[in-house]
């Protein structure tokens, strides 16, 4: 890896996981961070096998997770007061924000806030 943080929405690493070649291209080399949230949203699927759950584990094993703090609880709540934003959405961009890394997802309701630095992935 070269240093190079980018902050990930679930969206791309599920891609990732089905084995989309073009998010895998732009994750390539970089630092991934992403949220508790995003995290638990993994494991979200019904009748995941075995084989899933491990995959799922092996690629979390290569990101760093970042937990709520006060800070990112602080940013949410504002997050949840500005916009029409549903709170794991909230959560996810305030951990984007309170990072300060570009914010890789395929979601265009992260569109209508400013303070995201995005990289709108289009599937």
């Amino acid at each position: 890896m070269n240093g190079i943080n980018i902050f990930s929405d679930t969206n791309p690493l599920i891609y990732l996981l089905n084995g989309n070649f073009d998010i895998a291209n732009i994750l390539d080399g970089k630092v991934v961070w992403l949220s508790v949230i995003s995290e638990l949203e993994l494991f979200g699927k019904k009748g995941l096998s075995n084989s899933d759950i491990e995959q799922i584990n092996a690629l979390l094993d290569n990101c760093f997770i970042v937990d709520i703090n006060p800070d990112v609880k602080k940013l949410t709540k504002h997050l949840l007061q500005q916009y029409r934003i549903k709170l794991p959405d909230a959560i996810i961009a305030a951990t984007s924000m309170y990072l300060g890394f570009p914010f890789l997802t395929s979601d265009t309701a992260f569109q209508k806030i400013p303070d995201l630095s995005l990289i709108q992935f289009e599937t």
